[in-house]
């Protein structure tokens, strides 16, 4: 089952990050005589209210969401490993950021990122926004992927190989770069696996809301708005495209994940 969802998650990641050369159209082209088309031998999945082929604007969100989800699913790994390797050095760093961990967990993300849209002009590149989204994604989700971390760390510090490596004058960042950090790449790589699906269903919600990636740049997200209009997925069920290809990605990465889990 994982080689099967390896090779699925990398056709589809081939295909995105070749948009350019295997979709027909560009995203932004319009055919204006043809708005809401039928799937047809042009236009595979049709074409939406504003005329633009949906089989090109799904190679290139593909791309988009591909992309900035692993990015953002890094930004939080790397914070959560070095605030978790802060946290382990001294007690009242622990409960420092231990308390500012709560506070990120509790906080409404999606209130914190209205306000950061309200201040990126309104003519602000849809490339631009679509950074910034996820940049604040990432950087609000450190704080889970710590706690583990910072458990895993308390672990290793009663082992013995810290003990011997404290012994022998190991103190500080040497102590937490050489011997505690490598002993959590299991840990970080799985981490890691979990934010990617969790940042693209993140996307698609904000896509839903209006919050995600603005025009005419498309993502996932964004073709999942036409989905808002039950008679229109009736009579253009290829509408359903880019929800099945998320649901389908997205199940490949928590099978990569399960079997990772097993390495960790």
């Amino acid at each position: 089952m994982r080689k099967a969802a390896v090779i699925l998650l990398a056709a589809v990641f081939a295909l995105s990050l070749l948009a350019d050369f295997v979709a027909p159209y560009s995203y932004a082209t319009q055919f204006r005589d043809a708005p809401n088309g039928a799937a047809s031998r042009s236009h595979p999945l049709g074409t939406d209210a504003l005329g633009r082929d949906r089989f090109s604007r799904l190679l290139y969100g593909a791309r988009v969401s591909l992309l900035l989800a692993p990015s953002a699913a890094l930004v939080s790994v790397v914070l959560a490993l070095v605030i978790a390797l802060l946290a382990a050095s001294s007690g009242w760093c622990e409960r420092l950021l231990l308390a500012a961990a709560d506070l990120f967990l509790s906080l409404p993300w999606i209130f914190l990122l209205l306000a950061a849209r309200a201040l990126l002009p309104l003519n602000a590149p849809s490339l631009a926004a679509a950074l910034v989204s996820f940049g604040l994604l990432g950087a609000l989700g450190w704080a889970g992927p710590s706690r583990v971390m910072l458990a895993a760390l308390k672990q290793h510090l009663g082992s013995d190989f810290v003990l011997l490596a404290r012994a022998s004058g190991c103190r500080g960042t040497r102590l937490a770069l050489v011997h505690l950090a490598p002993n959590l790449i299991p840990l970080v790589s799985a981490q890691f696996l979990i934010a990617i699906p969790a940042y693209l269903l993140a996307e698609a919600n904000l896509g839903l809301l209006g919050l995600g990636v603005p025009e005419p740049l498309p993502s996932w997200g964004s073709l999942l708005r036409e989905l808002e209009s039950v008679p229109a997925m009736i009579t253009h069920p290829w509408v359903l495209a880019p929800a099945v290809i998320l649901i389908l990605v997205v199940a490949c990465l928590y099978w990569a994940v399960s079997a990772d889990k097993h390495n960790v």
